[in-house]
């Protein structure tokens, strides 16, 4: 009886403690290490205009209409770029599905930007796999030019320096490829044009 009183008191203490080390210090060391050192990241990596978020670096918005930079498709069901309902197709290469829904907004893209479908990258047509990607590819960004620059009023070279302002490049210089964020692009665009 009293081996049994001792291990539950054993148990109790070694309880009380790992809550305390794992439920409480630990995390409030995550925490700080986050804000003091990472602290944009940490907090979700939010874009400001005018004192008021705007939206996230790190997830993707809907902009319809020829004055905005279009986004690659959404995933994310009948809410685009939902973060609380992210997950990629699942769709196949040989799914008829895939294929036609590739083979409308190819030629919706075609036809909306002026150029043939043989130019409409693939990042044009299909998703990210999370379905949240905030980045387009340069080809689709340098597609959409003309397109902007007119609706706009702006020149042409200047939409084309806000594209490679809002390039990213690799991360490390070697990882991935060049990434044009929309959001950031589509806010400088207000910018540019006196509406930000």
């Amino acid at each position: 009886m009293l081996a049994t009183v001792r291990q539950l008191g054993a148990a109790l203490r070694a309880l009380i403690v790992l809550t305390v080390i794992l439920g409480l210090i630990y995390p409030f060391a995550v925490w700080a290490v986050g804000q003091v050192a990472f602290k944009d990241q940490a907090n979700g990596s939010l874009i400001h205009s005018n004192g008021q978020v705007v939206g996230s670096r790190l997830i993707g918005q809907e902009f319809d209409g020829p004055r905005w930079f279009h986004s690659r498709p959404s995933a994310t069901g009948d809410t685009p770029y939902d973060a609380m309902n992210s997950y990629g197709s699942n769709l196949g290469p040989t799914n008829p599905d895939l294929v036609k829904m590739v083979k409308e907004r190819k030629a919706t893209v075609a036809k909306e930007n002026g150029v043939p479908q043989s130019e409409v990258p693939p990042d044009a047509v299909t998703a990210s796999g999370s379905g949240l990607d905030p980045h387009i590819s340069p080809e689709y960004a340098a597609i959409q030019v003309n397109r902007v620059a007119e609706a706009r009023g702006l020149s042409v070279e200047q939409v084309k320096q806000l594209v490679k302002d809002n390039t990213d490049n690799p991360s490390l210089g070697f990882l991935g490829e060049p990434g044009v964020n929309v959001v950031e692009l589509n806010l400088a665009l207000n910018q540019a044009s006196g509406r930000g």
